[in-house]
């Protein structure tokens, strides 16, 4: 099987004939999601508070950041207090115009901004019993109250489903797994599941070695087959979506390349993230988290020497810290959460360490207060990357 670039192999199976196949690309695997439209709301009833009132009536900037929404539910509701089913959070938000109902009454706020549809639920109606929302201006340095209002529209509504990706595994050599559902196809019938292939997917380095790419995978029905011009006793095997896309969630379009350069080996030298912008440089440190292994921590007291000529972005920390602390290609961590779990150790240094940071400037000049339209959030400022670090232990030398 060693030979072509892509493993793809049935992890919920454990029988020895887990693999499902090797290829020579997959299409479908490289794609750039839709970012959330620009949409309309208008919040019925409002008593704004904090920015937003300000933004209201004029002596602040129309420009808010993120709102976030909270159904109040009555006393004897079955939600309960803080219901995070109930909840909602609009981005990049602009007050357009603020109406009264009435010469003393309440407002009606119109709002210009985009739903987040990336959490664990959106709803297409309101809670059937809110008597309102609590409205919640979310900063980088803690919440705001922006008051509440009796009701809202244009957040729950139905919005047309995105289109599900096909995919197809181009020069594709089938392993046991997919060869029984292409014959599944080829006999045709009502058994559809017969035609399922679940399998995750892996790159195969140039010496053999395969590594899973982290929460992406192949979930879907076998569509059709035909020869493959990438080689004799090849076949481009296609794949029709379901409930989701057949490979998800997709891999950044421009990411190819990275995954291409790791499929060399582990990079010898430092910094060859350095020359990529802020997207490939999170998937620089993802492929770093999916080639890391375990080794011994340093011991507590260890000094690590930070090279911070090319922190201008929070990814860039960490790819820039994960090869301080673990060597060129080395992982530390790939958000907030991911940095904090790395430094309570298990990750290549024990807690309670030093680290020199060099060229700290860079940073300190890159970092700064704002908004953040690739996380559709506040940016990551230089003191609270320092605060995290201190907060768990890490004494910074800033130079």
């Amino acid at each position: 099987m060693i030979g072509l670039p892509w493993l793809l192999v049935d992890e919920t199976i454990d029988d020895g004939d887990n693999v499902v196949a090797t290829c020579a690309d997959i299409d479908g695997l490289f794609a750039d999601p839709a970012e959330p439209p620009v949409e309309r709301y208008t919040l019925l009833d409002c008593v704004p508070g904090g920015r937003l009132r300000a933004a209201c009536d004029g002596t602040g900037p129309s420009w808010l950041g993120n709102i976030g929404l909270e159904a109040v539910h009555p006393a004897n509701s079955q939600h309960p207090p803080g219901c995070w089913e109930c909840a909602e959070e609009l981005l990049d938000v602009t007050v357009v115009d603020a109406r009264r109902s009435g010469r003393h009454g309440p407002l009606e706020v119109v709002l210009e901004g985009r739903l987040r549809q990336d959490g664990p639920r959106h709803a297409e109606r309101a809670p059937s019993d809110a008597e309102g929302f609590l409205l919640t201006g979310i900063a980088a340095d803690g919440d705001e109250d922006f008051g509440a209002c009796g009701g809202v529209t244009g957040v729950f509504r139905e919005r047309p489903a995105p289109a599900l990706r096909p995919a197809t595994l181009i020069g594709c050599r089938p392993g046991a797994r997919l060869l029984r559902a292409l014959d599944a196809l080829e006999r045709g019938g009502t058994a559809r599941h017969r035609r399922w292939v679940t399998a995750s997917i892996f790159t195969v380095a140039r010496d053999g070695t395969a590594t899973r790419l982290l929460d992406t995978g192949l979930g879907a029905e076998v569509a059709g087959v035909r020869p493959s011009p990438r080689g004799d006793g090849l076949v481009d095997v296609m794949f029709e979506p379901t409930y989701a896309d057949a490979v998800g969630p997709p891999r950044p379009a421009r990411a190819r390349g990275v995954w291409e350069h790791w499929r060399a080996g582990r990079p010898a030298d430092a910094n060859g993230w350095a020359v990529h912008d802020r997207e490939l440089r999170q998937e620089w440190a993802g492929a770093a988290l999916a080639h890391h292994r375990s080794a011994p921590d340093r011991k507590p007291g260890a000094t690590i020497h930070l090279d911070g000529r090319h922190i201008t972005d929070e990814e860039g920390f960490y790819c820039a810290i994960g090869e301080a602390v673990n060597g060129p290609g080395g992982y530390f961590g790939w958000n907030l959460g991911a940095l904090h779990d790395c430094l309570l150790g298990g990750w290549g240094v024990a807690p309670g360490f030093r680290l020199v940071w060099h060229d700290s400037a860079v940073a300190q000049s890159s970092l700064v207060p704002g908004y953040d339209q690739r996380w559709w959030a506040p940016a990551l400022t230089m003191e609270q990357l320092l605060d995290l670090l201190a907060g768990d232990g890490v004494d910074v030398d800033l130079r």
